[in-house]
Parts: structure tokens; C-alpha cells; sequence
């Protein structure tokens, strides 16, 4: 699929679409205190991925694409536990790798597939729902990320580096893009040659996961603060 073709262009205005629909389903399901729609979207993850993943596996396996060893593969688990238990580490997973690194998978794709193949409509039904499942749990529900989940998540990713990087070493894959940068043009283009991409890539990820944290620990705060100002006048 060519980026910022015809069959990217629709996914993206889809994409934008659903955004302020998955804040909106969020409170009202908040509101209600329902959890209709946060387990029917964790049902709907596995029950339409899986199979397209067996079926692909089963089909045109691929060493180096097939197995789930995709950081997406990790965030579609992390979304479907977090809308079906409203966890907060859960939450915070899908919170911190939705809205950076699948939001990067989205405006710069690297898939070789074009409509209407099953894999072009598995990769945009994953990664959609992923981001969307994030402002659902996190403007919609009001779960905010705390640092604890900040630390969590930093943990969480690097032991998957750790091993995405040791079998990529073993199998010659490149799975994560640690040992090298997508054929098809990405934001890593921007910063340099293999290995300095990648140590700016997780400097920039680790500071911009705290700037995503800050305002809400701050709000937390300033919300306490007049909680028991409003106490103390009582």
C-alpha cells in the first residue's frame, strides 16, 4: 500500500472520525455505568484479529511479518484487557502505545498489502481500535495515566525490546525495526543511521510518555488540593 494513497487516505479521515465518537461512547458509558461497549470492543479484538492472523499464518507465512513479535501484536492484547477490565496498567499500555507508537503506524504505514487484501484490512482494524480503545479509556472513562504507569509501561516495553531484539539477532527478522528502518519511509528517517535511531527514538519516547503523564498527575493534584481547600472551609 502505497502512504497516502487513496485506500490510506480513507483509513486516516475514519481514523480522525472516530476519535471524538470513542470520547463521547466513553462518558456515556461512564455515565451510565454500564460496561456494554468497553466488552463488546474487547470481544470484537481478538474474535475478528485472531482469525485473520491464523488465516494469514496459515496462508503466506512470513518469518519475518507472521509471528507476533509486533509491538501492535502486545498493544492489541493490552487493549482488549484494558476495555474488558478497565485495569489501570492495562489502560495505561494501551494509553502510552496507542497514542505514540501505533499513531505513528497509522500516518506512515509499512504494509505491502493494498485493499481489499486481509491483511490490509487486519493492520487498520488493529491499529484503529487500539488508538480508539486509548481515548475511550482515558478521556472517555477519565483513566488517566499516573507515573507508576509511566514506570510500568517504560518496564514493559523494554523487556520487549529486549527479546524482540535477541530474535531478530537469531532469525535475521526485523521485527520493532531494531536492527534496521522500514523500507517504505518512516518518522525514523529523521534521525539518523542504525543504532543512533533507535537510542533517539527511545530518548524521545520516554520524554514524550512524561509529557503525556505530567498533565494529568497535575489535574490529580490541583483536584485534591481543592478538595480539601473546599474541606477545610466546610
Amino acid at each position: 500500500m502505497d502512504a497516502y494513497s487513496t485506500s490510506h487516505l480513507v483509513m486516516l479521515a475514519a481514523f480522525v472520525v472516530g476519535l471524538p465518537l470513542a470520547v463521547l461512547l466513553g462518558r456515556w458509558e461512564r455515565r451510565t455505568g454500564t460496561r456494554t461497549i468497553s466488552r463488546t470492543a474487547a470481544l470484537a479484538i481478538p474474535l475478528v484479529h485472531v482469525p485473520t492472523q491464523v488465516y494469514d499464518v496459515a496462508t503466506r507465512f512470513e518469518l519475518g511479518v507472521s509471528l507476533p513479535f509486533h509491538l501492535s501484536d502486545l498493544a492489541w492484547m493490552a487493549a482488549a484487557v484494558a476495555l474488558w477490565t478497565h485495569h489501570r496498567y492495562a489502560v495505561a499500555l494501551t494509553y502510552f502505545w496507542g497514542l505514540v507508537l501505533t499513531t505513528q503506524a497509522i500516518v506512515t504505514p509499512s504494509l505491502g498489502e493494498d485493499f481489499p487484501d486481509v491483511r490490509y484490512f487486519a493492520y487498520w482494524f488493529i491499529h484503529l481500535l487500539v488508538v480508539w480503545a486509548a481515548v475511550f479509556l482515558v478521556w472517555g472513562h477519565g483513566l488517566a495515566p499516573r507515573w507508576r504507569d509511566y514506570r510500568f509501561t517504560v518496564a514493559a516495553t523494554f523487556a520487549w525490546a529486549v527479546c524482540a531484539y535477541a530474535f531478530n539477532e537469531v532469525a535475521g527478522t526485523n521485527y520493532g525495526y531494531l536492527q534496521r528502518k522500514p523500507g517504505g519511509g518512516s518518522a525514523l528517517d529523521l534521525l539518523g543511521p542504525w543504532p543512533v535511531y533507535v537510542f533517539a527514538e527511545i530518548g524521545i519516547v520516554l520524554v514524550v510518555w512524561a509529557l503525556m503523564t505530567w498533565p494529568w498527575v497535575q489535574r490529580a493534584s490541583a483536584g485534591r488540593g481543592a478538595d480539601l481547600g473546599g474541606q477545610r472551609l466546610g
